[in-house]
């Protein structure tokens, strides 16, 4: 079953691998926002809808709702890191929705959240960018080939100037470059 038409074919497997790579990322970093949020339920809910979707359910509005919540949860978030992991909570149940369109944007649904894991392992360390470039390494080995192939039908992860935007697209050339 393909997840819908554009300018090349997804099926709901490499959603499930795509939204699996997300959700890792989220689920670790999860307690850095609940340690300053405890009674915000939100990024959670978001992560517990993303497992659904990876081990088989349909995709269903639980997806769409608790990505949109999330990401409501990271806007009220009182510091980076809590901003940070609460969206990468919600990217995580949105990538049972990532479009199969070329665009570079859509490479961010792929790598925003395991960037954004990397910012807070910097931000956790006193801003230490070695954190970072150790966690982007890790997620590039932690990748499948299937998420490669996937990432691969799309351009290149967009140019930006924040270090979040670096470290995003130094996962994206690495995924690539080790195809």
């Amino acid at each position: 079953m393909t997840a819908g038409t554009g300018d090349f074919e997804l099926t709901m497997d490499e959603l499930r691998v795509v939204a699996r790579f997300v959700v890792e990322a989220a689920e670790e970093v999860l307690p850095v926002f609940e340690a300053d949020h405890p009674d915000d339920p939100r990024p959670r809910a978001a992560i517990d809808a993303a497992w659904e979707f990876v081990n088989g359910a349909k995709r269903t509005n639980l997806q769409s709702v608790t990505a949109s919540d999330a990401h409501r949860s990271a806007q009220e978030a009182a510091t980076e890191s809590g901003r940070l992991a609460a969206r990468t909570a919600g990217d995580a149940a949105a990538a049972a929705y990532l479009h199969p369109i070329a665009k570079a944007t859509q490479v961010s649904h792929i790598l925003r959240g395991p960037a954004s894991a990397a910012r807070i392992a910097e931000l956790v360390a006193a801003d230490n960018p070695e954190a970072g470039d150790n966690f982007v390494e890790r997620a590039k080995n932690h990748a499948t080939p299937a998420l490669i192939d996937v990432l691969s039908r799309y351009p290149n992860a967009p140019a930006g100037k924040s270090r979040l935007d670096h470290l995003m697209s130094k996962l994206d050339s690495q995924l690539r470059e080790s195809r």
